[in-house]
């Protein structure tokens, strides 16, 4: 399976770490490696002073395909989630001055969280979901799909022309504003409207 990533999609977040607005998606890959494991805490790793936790709405792909159009990107999943792509901020920040690859800041071990899936029927819409973080019983992430640059079925149509979707694949669509570094003891809640779809303590 793969973890398809997508980078600055939400106008907050892109603000926020003084990016330049993309015009066309910004897609990265996380390995399978990265998944944290179900009822693990997250290790904070120590090439890394700086993690950073992004919470995302997760696409998981339920058919193959390749070259998909918009109109038809519906019928390529049924399961909505909540994640978070944790990222080793001062590494990535090494890697970008260099113009090298964020692999190592983005895709180690753990790195991936990966919540409880709900049925895509339960929303009536799935670009007006509303989601948030909350560390330490405080939210420190929050928003709604709605505010995506590019929504769901733009995303899959645009990733399709470049990786052929295969069953099981999981999209991360970007994060909002509100990244924040992580350590130790905190305890990280994810939700979707009012369903708690993960629970992480950070060692």
């Amino acid at each position: 399976m793969k973890l398809i990533c997508i980078g600055r999609n939400y106008t907050d977040h892109i603000k926020e770490l003084e990016n330049e607005k993309p015009t066309d998606p910004v897609v990265f890959i996380k390995s399978d490696n990265a998944i944290l494991l179900k009822k693990q805490p997250f290790f904070i790793p120590d090439f890394s002073n700086d993690v950073h936790h992004e919470v995302e709405v997760l696409v998981k792909i339920s058919k193959l395909g390749k070259h998909i159009d918009k109109k038809f990107a519906h019928k390529y999943y049924n399961q909505i989630g909540l994640g978070i792509d944790f990222t080793a901020r001062d590494l990535q920040k090494q890697l970008k001055d260099k113009g090298l690859p964020w692999e190592k800041a983005k895709s180690f071990d753990g790195a991936a969280v990966i919540g409880t899936w709900l049925n895509k029927e339960e929303f009536s819409d799935v670009n007006n979901i509303n989601f948030r973080l909350e560390k330490n019983g405080s939210v420190v992430q929050t928003a709604n799909t709605s505010l995506m640059l590019w929504k769901i079925d733009e995303l899959i149509e645009y990733v399709s022309k470049y990786f052929t979707l295969k069953i099981g694949d999981v999209i991360f669509t970007g994060t909002p504003a509100g990244v924040g570094k992580v350590v130790a003891n905190d305890k990280l809640n994810g939700f979707i409207e009012n369903k708690q779809l993960f629970s992480i303590t950070v060692k």
